[in-house]
This record gives structure tokens, sequence and C-alpha cells, in this order.
């Protein structure tokens, strides 16, 4: 065999195998995003997610709920990321309330591959949520009495108040469970400044509560423009629109796994 000819033969033994290497990557590298994390807000907790889990989890997707412990923000940042961590691939980071400044900061997370906002804060780097809700008060930032404090600093709605401010789309039962059972929250979560901002790099997507009596919808509205978000806006849903329209959100949430997985 001439030189030559052997040189032409081995190229075409390594056209092959990079070929074969690139069949084999592809389908996997293809596969649709299976993983979805859910970040719950301030005063609740993860059980709040159960109808959009079984929802999603019917659909054939991964789905992981983060308990936030609400001792600090960076605590909340890292309960996140110890959640991503576990993910075995491209994942949808999803938050509400309070839970969309936990998803903004610690959305940079490598396996993060889109964020959706439901009825949720999405501050900028060094902004809080504090300091732009007073910007644009919601009814609860315009209620005096209903936020109350402990004598070491954490926070919770008035359980009389929480049920038709918080809830008022819910069972009356349900409701009141919720204002029962709330996870106090240390008052320094809401105003500790952003190092991270994720909707700046990563797509996102914006679920607007049209009768949102704890984060004025407008301020929803603002933060999804600036992000240039995908919006969808629920009419008359309360902010308990996870719970309240677990359909309707759901459906955002599979749409953005989607999208992202073509």
């Amino acid at each position: 065999m001439h030189a030559s000819s052997s040189i032409h033969l081995k190229a075409s033994f390594a056209a092959l195998a990079a070929l074969c290497f690139i069949a084999a990557w592809a389908p996997a590298n293809a596969a649709p995003l299976k993983n979805i994390v859910l970040v719950h807000g301030a005063w609740v907790d993860a059980s709040g997610w159960k109808a959009i889990y079984d929802i999603l989890s019917h659909e054939g997707f991964r789905v992981t709920m983060v308990q936030e412990p609400e001792t600090s923000f960076a605590d909340d940042v890292t309960a996140t990321k110890r959640v991503l961590d576990l993910q075995d691939g491209p994942t949808l980071l999803v938050g509400h309330s309070y839970g969309g400044s936990v998803i903004t900061e610690a959305g940079v997370h490598p396996n993060v591959m889109g964020l959706v906002y439901v009825a949720a804060h999405a501050p900028d780097v060094g902004e809080n949520e504090s300091a732009l809700g007073k910007k644009t008060p919601s009814v609860l930032g315009k209620t005096a009495g209903v936020v109350m404090k402990t004598p070491d600093g954490f926070t919770y709605l008035d359980p009389e108040q929480f049920p038709k401010l918080f809830a008022p789309d819910l069972p009356r039962e349900r409701a009141e469970f919720a204002a029962r059972s709330q996870v106090l929250a240390a008052a320094a979560v809401f105003s500790t400044p952003l190092t991270a901002a994720a909707w700046k790099t990563k797509p996102s997507w914006g679920i607007v509560a049209g009768g949102d009596q704890i984060i004025n919808p407008d301020l929803e509205r603002w933060y999804y423009e600036r992000a240039r978000s995908r919006v969808t806006e629920i009419k008359g849903a309360s902010h308990a629109v996870f719970e309240s329209h677990p359909r309707e959100v759901a459906h955002v949430i599979a749409g953005a796994a989607r999208e992202l997985g073509k």
C-alpha cells in the first residue's frame, strides 16, 4: 500500500469515528429538559406546590421542591443550590414571591437553563425586594399592622388577615391552615441586596397574578418587562396563584421546559 493511500485510509477511519461520536452524542444532547425545581415564597413552605407537582409529574417531568429555612437570604440561596447540585442535568428553576429573589441569585448555577417567576420578585444586582416594593406598594404595603415581628426579628402575617390578603381565592379552610402554618421569615431576607441576576443571561417566563395584594401586579409587570420575560397574566388571581390556578401555572412551567429542551 502506498503511503498516500494509507494516509487517505486513516483519514477515512478518523472521519467515520467522528461521525459515530456525533451520532452517539446528539440524541442525549437533544433530550427534552426533564428537571424542574420549585422554590416557595416567604411565610409558606413547599407543600403549596403539591397540585403543580402532581400535574408536572404526570406529564413526565422530574420535579423537586426546595424547603427554604427563611433564616437568611444566604441560607435560602444555599438551600436552593444544594437541590440544584442534585439534579442530573439541565433544569428549569421556578420561584414564587420572595422565591423569585432566591432563584434570581441561585439561577446562575450551571444546571439552570431558564427561570419562571410566579407572582414573584426579580431584583437586579445591588437591589432588594423591600426597597422595590416600597416604590410600587401593594395592598399589604399600604395596610398597617399586618406584617408582625417576633422579638428576635422574624416576620409573619397576621393570621386573621392572611386569608383575605394572601389567599382570598382559596377555600377558606385551606387559607386558614396556611395562615396557621406559616414559616416565620427573618426580616433581613427582604432587604438583602442581590449579588447576581440570572435573568440577565438566561431566558425567563413571568406570571402576573392580576389580583395580587402581596406584591403589586404593576411591580410584577415591571420586573418581567425589564427581564424580557415571556409574560402570562392570570386575571383576578391572588398571590396564592400557584395553588388557586395550578393548571394555568403548570401550563406555563411545562411550556417553558419543553421550549428549553428543544
